[in-house]
């Protein structure tokens, strides 16, 4: 039986998403976490803080959200699993660095508490349009993951597997959670140590005069070397060779960035995940994601008691986004309905993926609350007209 980590919780606590996503780290192993305050994800690096020295973790208060991204991937270089925690402009500041991990292939986590915007927005009010910059954000061609919650309990339940997909895939891993999952407290139930599923570092075999960081060995994911195990190595934002050395060429380019790609797309179908509910048969198909996906539930069953054959898609994993059963069921529903609350983000997604066999109609909120099941309601029974 594996131990617990030393100051780790278990059982049942009443718990907001900012504090169980603060436990959900720890117990995925995280023992390192830069961070800005930022409305309103302070409270989980406030829980992160107070429960670090317990367990020998350490948590620092940079002096912006620049330094943070730095600091976590420089952490991450040293096996250590690392993550940071922001918001809307403090998210748009760590682009930069995010892009520096994914050209490094760092493994680190970034939280993201959304709310209202642009600009300062709506500090302390519920937004979601930060969906689109969360894959196009940095410069250049990428790819990562995001997750998104609907609940205290997933907050909890997706840090974790953020962290092991940053590990499987060394990959930054985006946790986007938004200011209403972060602020509600419900029941959130922690597993035993034994009961959590935990990816370790994938750390090289390989003697140090015979590793080279970026090296594939067949698969698509280099192994690891900790800086400071006596592996000679170098690792730059720089288009890199095996060696992790710059090199400057169309060919090394298509090598070094395609991979970036592909590690991720040839693996989609392990990465996607989604909720279905009556999806099949159904006319309309709903989807969304985060608080929005729980109003968007209550609109279903007030649209099927009216008789409407309605189901429902929630996105769990955000990016990369389920196209393959978003073109499967257009050839099979008469319109999708994506309440979102932004002015069309994910939508755009669902109407590239159709491909014009049956519309995506965007149910949009500016931010600042959630929808009126109603207006939701009453786009799906316009939809199945």
């Amino acid at each position: 039986m594996k131990a617990q980590p030393a100051g780790v919780l278990t059982g049942a606590h009443y718990l907001d998403g900012d504090f169980a996503c603060g436990e959900g780290a720890m117990a995925a192993g995280c023992r390192f976490v830069a961070g800005y305050p930022i409305t309103p994800s302070t409270e989980v690096v406030e829980r992160i803080s107070r429960r670090f020295p317990r367990m020998g973790g350490t948590f620092i208060q940079m002096e912006d959200e620049l330094a943070s991204m730095a600091a976590v991937v420089g952490a991450s270089w040293t096996g250590t699993k690392s993550m940071t925690v922001t918001s809307g402009p403090g998210f748009s500041l760590m682009m930069e660095n995010i892009g520096l991990a994914a050209m490094m292939e760092t493994p680190c986590v970034v939280v993201n508490v959304q709310r209202g915007g642009p600009s300062t927005g709506l500090p302390t009010m519920v937004g979601q349009a930060d969906m689109m910059q969360a894959r196009w954000g940095s410069h250049g061609d990428y790819e990562l993951i995001a997750l998104c919650p609907q609940s205290p309990q997933e907050a909890f339940d997706l840090t974790v597997d953020a962290f092991n997909l940053s590990e499987t895939y060394r990959v930054p891993v985006l946790l986007m959670m938004d200011e209403c999952v972060g602020h509600m407290t419900e029941k959130v139930i922690i597993p035993e140590a034994d009961c959590i599923e935990v990816v370790p570092r994938r750390l090289t075999e390989q003697p140090p005069g015979a590793f080279l960081p970026y090296q594939i060995n067949g698969r698509q994911i280099p192994e690891f070397a900790r800086a400071g195990d006596g592996y000679r190595f170098h690792t730059t934002g720089l288009t890199h060779d095996a060696r992790g050395y710059p090199e400057m060429s169309a060919d090394c380019q298509e090598q070094c960035v395609h991979r970036l790609l592909e590690k991720i797309q040839a693996n989609s179908d392990d990465i996607v995940r989604y909720e279905e509910i009556g999806v099949e048969g159904a006319d309309v198909v709903l989807l969304s994601y985060g608080i929005t996906a729980r109003v968007a539930r209550m609109a279903m069953e007030l649209a099927a008691a009216q008789g409407v054959k309605v189901g429902m898609i929630r996105l769990i994993v955000v990016w990369p986004f389920p196209e393959k059963h978003i073109r499967e069921l257009a050839e099979k529903v008469k319109a999708f309905v994506v309440p979102e609350i932004n002015y069309g983000q994910m939508v755009l997604e669902v109407q590239r993926c159709a491909e014009g066999r049956a519309p995506a109609l965007l149910v949009p909120h500016g931010g600042g609350g959630v929808h009126d099941p109603e207006l939701i309601v009453d786009t799906i029974v316009r939809a199945a007209q």
